[in-house]
């Protein structure tokens, strides 16, 4: 079997001169890790995937970090003037791409590609006719023509189909890097290694670096999305939330207790600061049209203070309590009557 009975034939790929942000759009619209960089003739130059675009260090995370607060606003604009204080030259994907790329022909058989995937730790490679990218093999391709295949009958050997026993190849290697996390013991003499106690190189090590980073990467990834998803709800509710006369009331009572404790001001309300219309940018800059960007619950109150305690002496305030990545988190509200 051969690498144009198991690739992938419809390839997502980008230009050099993609911007970075773009190309971490296109990996998350298509649920993909990595896709090849290819030239206006169609060939393939590099390769970019998650970890090349988060970065390897410090540096290059705090360089591409605009692109990655647009990405955790899971589509919502961003404040310009907040995003403005965080820009870096701009970055492409041929800033960020590994290369030279490896290939492989239509004709390569399965067997050597997984040598190649097993060799290089990579885990898919272009497959590329006339110096043309025309589809990708990767780990995946090859599991799903494993299954495809039906389980072979106890025979001899040569009764197992080349891609049974190209994938029992896959399996041995993919499993050798497992043997360096266990104690072995062997009948062999001391400090003898037997044949099958292959010594582990830094690469292997390397590349179960990189497979736990990649691992981490996509948990706080679903982290966030489940945090952006969480905060669209809580928005909506508080929009379509209303203050009855009893929650006004023991609002009230909480102020009081506050105030016979010492205390000169009293929390309101906590809210995300999506729920103001301009996602609390007056709010952080202190500016007199703050009220004007409020919503939902958080308008309610404001009123409500206007109409009953403005004229009793109280003040009321906001301001942001935190700032998660960098961007305004939660906005308190806040009911103050000190000097």
């Amino acid at each position: 079997m051969k690498a144009r009975d198991v690739m992938t034939a419809t390839v997502v790929s980008v230009g050099p001169d993609t911007p970075t942000r773009e190309v971490a759009k296109i990996l998350c619209d298509h649920g993909i890790s990595a896709v090849p960089v290819v030239d206006a003739a169609g060939a393939p130059i590099g390769m970019i995937s998650e970890g090349d675009l988060i970065g390897r260090d410090e540096s290059d995370r705090e360089a591409r970090r605009d692109w990655w607060l647009t990405l955790l606003a899971d589509g919502e604009e961003l404040n310009p003037d907040f995003l403005a204080s965080l820009r870096k030259p701009k970055h492409t994907a041929l800033d960020a791409m590994v290369s030279p790329v490896t290939t492989i022909s239509e004709d390569t058989e399965i067997g050597g590609i997984a040598k190649l995937l097993t060799t290089r730790r990579i885990k898919r490679v272009p497959v590329v006719t006339d110096g043309r990218i025309v589809g990708i093999v990767s780990r995946a391709d090859l599991v799903r023509a494993f299954a495809a295949e039906e389980d072979p009958k106890p025979a001899p050997s040569h009764g197992r189909g080349r891609l049974g026993e190209t994938l029992t190849e896959i399996d041995n290697r993919f499993l050798h890097l497992q043997r360096h996390h266990r104690v072995v013991q062997t009948t062999a003499a001391p400090n003898r290694p037997g044949p099958d106690d292959a010594q582990p190189t830094g690469a292997d090590f390397r590349g179960l670096v990189a497979d736990h980073e990649h691992k981490q990467t996509e948990e706080r990834q679903e982290h966030r999305s489940a945090l952006v998803e969480q905060t669209h709800q809580h928005v909506a509710e508080l929009i379509d939330r209303h203050i009855s006369d009893t929650s006004w009331r023991s609002l009230m009572h909480g102020a009081r207790q506050a105030a016979e404790h010492g205390d000169k001001e009293f929390m309101l309300l906590r809210f995300p600061s999506q729920l103001c219309g301009d996602g609390g940018r007056a709010i952080n800059s202190d500016r007199p049209e703050w009220p004007e960007t409020l919503r939902g619950e958080a308008a309610e109150l404001y009123l409500r203070w206007e109409r009953d305690l403005k004229p009793q002496g109280f003040n009321l305030r906001a301001r942001i309590l935190d700032f998660p990545g960098g961007m305004p988190g939660d906005t308190g509200l806040f009911l103050f009557w000190g000097e």
